[in-house]
């Protein structure tokens, strides 16, 4: 007989694997290897006078460094810039699924591929747009992991910056006694995402955002995954928080195309990684 708290942790793992697995591909990609688009992870690629910082773009949970970004990447590169991404939290055996490892171990991986992306491309700082939990990590390698220093903004795509209910799901954890040891255990970078976690008060004790950075927080009240969406968003005084239906009342997107297939959210992240030149983000984004 399986025990209660085994089907509670099936419950958890699925509702957030069915909402994310979608942008999985059936190939998995190597962890700085060629990506399916020119001027993507091109590691000759140098930055140009109008857009002088390299973008790395940290994917979700669930998912991989290329398939989470098959159309922004594109969308960047078009643009003019040198867009780099990867896989991390990958666990033992797996190639393809990432985000599942304890997250302060992803912020490492984050801060060894900064580094390789500003030794190649000679640049001072990058920018980081991430998705779902790759909007969240970054903040762990900006506090803590020196990458302040080497970080001008950060992007953050439906991330759950203070962790998620999953709907009120994870508030049962407490009633199945070792469940939430079980998840710690097994999948621990989904343990790391609980609100009220460990790692998310850590993360967040003494202020949500370090100075020098800026911050650009874009959400959906429609995201099922990151709940409530209202959490998603940062306090600081240099914090840009913006609701996707702000900008266009019927998209309706949700946690997963807002941050794999929006334009208009693209185009949102694009003028926050180039504010001298942007241009307001309405409907009409929606046609490139």
């Amino acid at each position: 007989m399986r025990l209660p708290w085994r089907r509670l942790l099936a419950a958890l793992s699925m509702a957030t694997a069915l909402t994310v697995l979608p942008i999985a591909a059936t190939s998995a990609s190597a962890t700085t290897g060629p990506a399916p688009s020119s001027g993507w992870n091109d590691f000759s690629c140098h930055p140009s006078a109008q857009h002088p910082r390299p973008v790395v773009l940290v994917h979700g949970t669930f998912a991989n460094g290329n398939d989470n970004w098959l159309v922004f990447a594109p969308y960047l590169v078009a643009r003019g810039y040198c867009v780099f991404s990867f896989d991390y939290g990958m666990l033992p055996g797996d190639s393809l699924i990432g985000g599942l490892t304890p997250i302060a171990q992803s912020a490492q991986q984050l801060s060894d591929f900064t580094d390789r992306v500003l030794a190649a491309t000679h640049a001072a700082k990058v920018d980081i747009v991430g998705h779902s939990q790759g909007g969240m990590m970054p903040r762990y390698y900006l506090k803590f992991l020196g990458g302040a220093a080497k970080v001008n903004t950060l992007v953050g795509i439906a991330p759950d910056n203070h962790g998620t209910t999953l709907d009120g799901l994870t508030a049962l954890l407490p009633y199945f006694p070792g469940a939430s040891d079980f998840l710690n255990a097994a999948l621990p970078g989904l343990a790391d995402q609980v609100a009220g976690s460990a790692f998310q008060q850590q993360l967040n004790a003494g202020g949500d955002t370090v100075p020098g950075v800026h911050y650009t927080v874009i959400s959906t009240k429609y995201d099922e995954v990151v709940t409530p969406y209202t959490t998603q968003a940062l306090s600081g005084p240099d914090v840009h928080n913006v609701v996707l239906q702000d900008l266009c009342p019927v998209d309706a997107s949700e946690h997963v195309t807002v941050g794999t297939t929006d334009l208009i959210a693209f185009h949102e992240a694009a003028n926050a990684l180039d504010p001298a030149h942007a241009t307001p983000t309405t409907c009409l984004s929606a046609l490139g």
